[in-house]
């Protein structure tokens, strides 16, 4: 038990510090003593983006830039271009994109710990109690149909992935932990429908399972690795595949 505590701090209790501690300085509460708030956030994650670029092996490193360039795209498309959510001064700050890739990275550092991996099954059904309770909380208190629907189709995607499972649902509780902070501090903000323009699907702010769409940068990020690497990544899927038919 004590590993897995400290595997958990040494990645994710680090992260979720680095969060609430990050985002403060573009917050609203900030900003009414200083204007250049954001400019801080944006040192900070910069200054970890690179300490974990140097840091990380040639594959995290290459993930990370990937992870980067998938980011930036995706934000100016979902925020600028389909107006899914809004940050404070109306642009996307310098500390978003970058901020994805150290999510991204450090959540896979989490699940290949060594006391996660051994107790894997049990850590991935603790974290899918707690989607579930989580997502039917803002459900109920905050009309949420939006991030619940998101919520199971994470699920549901998931159920035969039992090798994905883990990452996807840290990710959950990583995003959500994220989001919750970012919209406390007024950096963002969700619309009270999907997209702003789906009247059906309520949202809460912010929606519960908005972590779904982290599946792009993930799944974007491993395609692209996958295509600078395509010939050694066949030669390592023949390998399992002998090893697994044996």
């Amino acid at each position: 038990m004590k590993t897995i505590v400290r595997a958990s701090f040494e990645t994710l209790g680090l992260l979720f510090l680095f969060i609430a501690f990050g985002l403060f300085f573009d917050s609203t509460y900030f900003i009414k003593y200083a204007v250049y708030g954001q400019s801080i956030a944006n040192i900070l994650m910069l200054i970890v983006f690179v300490f974990l670029i140097l840091k990380g092996t040639k594959r995290a490193k290459e993930l990370m830039l990937y992870a980067l360039i998938i980011g930036t795209v995706g934000e100016y498309l979902f925020s600028l271009g389909f107006e899914m959510y809004t940050y404070r001064l109306k642009n996307v700050p310098i500390y978003v994109p970058p901020g994805h890739a150290i999510i991204y990275i450090v959540t896979y550092y989490f699940t290949r710990k060594a006391p996660i991996q051994q107790s894997k099954d049990k850590i991935e059904f603790l974290f899918k109690v707690f989607i579930v309770i989580y997502s039917c909380v803002f459900l109920l208190l905050g009309k949420d149909v939006f991030g619940f629907v998101l919520s199971i189709l994470i699920i549901w995607l998931l159920r035969n992935k039992p090798k994905e499972r883990l990452f996807y649902y840290t990710m959950f509780i990583v995003v959500a932990f994220l989001e919750i902070i970012g919209t406390r501090y007024a950096c963002w903000k969700w619309p009270s429908t999907a997209f702003d323009c789906i009247p059906f699907l309520k949202s809460a702010n912010p929606p519960s399972g908005i972590s779904f769409f982290y599946f792009g940068l993930d799944l974007g990020s491993l395609w692209l690795y996958k295509q600078r690497h395509l010939i050694a990544w066949k030669r390592m899927k023949a390998i399992r595949y002998s090893i697994s038919s044996k």
